[in-house]
């Protein structure tokens, strides 16, 4: 066993939907669990996150993964169905689905709305993704309430909201206001992460908060810590080797690194193929021993190394974590020119995920 592994905080991710909770005091919410869950397994989060109002995925396939996990929660799918088959599924599932183009509007003339929990209509407010245009807020209305839906829920998606000093997210809240405006009585939800965060004005009636949930912040220049979240996800490895470079000497593919001195470098067991960034090369850290150590030459597809010259007591088998605990990875992002979003979701299938009820908790004894 290679001793890679993604440890998840149960405790952290309760936590940091209570943070939502208490933000967005007014707002019910939705808990975005899509991309299996941000990378940090889907079935590791449906029970830390039973203090939730629903869930929220991407796409059928994903829905229904959920319903057999849960067989009773709210589950929005955010894309809706892509034909009869899904809208078919999603009734039988009771599903809630978003309509957002009128191609799903003609399939629900088509085949009916019976079974379906709540349908959602999506404008596009200023993100030019998905959504109907504001001026058919009267057609769309029009067409629900043929099929019996009179109060259907209404959203739209903020582009720009980690961005406090853009004023998009007001021009967005002006359009998607006048929305609203056509179909009183009906349930509103615009704000995601960065929305719950810094703009109060869009928590409406309901939130849908993805990556804050997992402790990570959704803002650039922001750790999660300084919103009071707590990193779910630690990402952990194994020192495999240590090897003695003398100054001058290479590490790694394309000798792209050599010793500025006299070095102790260690090996990692993890590399691109378990998801970490191979762009992290030249400046990546990592932490050994609660010492942050730089990375040491290119990122193999399984291993990578790490200058522990200054830390003559580590020794193989030692604990190295890649972020999370300890090393936000937010840093890590901002180290490699990516987003937290990519690295939590880039996660690859052989990296096994591991609940832990708490921060702290011991993983299993070394080599």
């Amino acid at each position: 066993m290679r001793r890679v592994v993604a440890t998840v905080n149960m405790a952290a991710l309760a936590h940091n939907l209570a943070v939502v909770r208490k933000r967005a005091s007014g707002s019910r919410i939705y808990a975005v669990v899509k991309a299996d869950a941000y990378g940090h397994g889907l079935d590791n989060t449906v029970s830390a996150f039973a203090a939730t109002d629903g869930f929220a995925v991407a796409c059928m396939d994903e829905a229904l993964e959920l319903r057999a996990l849960d067989p009773h929660s709210n589950i929005l799918v955010l894309e809706g169905m892509f034909d009869g088959r899904e809208l078919a599924a999603a009734k039988a599932e009771k599903l809630e689905i978003v309509v957002h183009d009128d191609w799903q509007l003609r399939l629900l003339e088509r085949d009916g709305v019976q079974g379906i929990r709540r349908v959602w209509a999506k404008f596009d407010s200023g993100m030019h993704r998905l959504g109907f245009p504001p001026e058919k807020a009267d057609e769309v209305r029009t067409r629900l309430a043929a099929l019996g839906i009179n109060t259907p829920g209404v959203m739209s998606h903020l582009a720009c909201a980690d961005e406090p000093d853009r004023d998009d997210t007001d021009r967005q809240l002006a359009a998607f206001a006048a929305v609203r405006e056509k179909f009183p009585g009906s349930p509103a939800s615009l704000a995601n992460s960065a929305g719950v965060l810094l703009h109060p004005e869009t928590h409406l009636d309901w939130v849908r908060p993805g990556l804050m949930l997992y402790g990570v912040s959704p803002l650039l220049d922001r750790n999660g810590e300084d919103f009071d979240l707590q990193p779910a996800l630690t990402l952990s490895a194994r020192l495999l080797s240590i090897q003695d470079v003398a100054a001058g000497e290479s590490v790694g593919y394309g000798a792209t690194w050599q010793a500025p001195r006299a070095c102790r470098i260690g090996i990692v067991s993890i590399g691109y193929g378990d998801g970490y960034p191979w762009r992290a090369a030249a400046t990546g850290e990592a932490l050994v021993r609660g010492t942050r150590v730089p990375l040491a030459g290119r990122v193999s597809m399984d291993m990578l190394g790490v200058d522990i010259t200054e830390l003559p007591a580590a020794e193989v088998g030692d604990e190295v974590i890649l972020w999370g605990e300890g090393l936000p990875i937010e840093e890590i992002a901002r180290a490699v020119g990516t987003s937290p979003y990519e690295l939590v979701c880039r996660l690859s299938r052989r990296v096994p995920r591991r609940n832990v009820e708490q921060a702290g908790a011991p993983i299993e004894a070394s080599v």
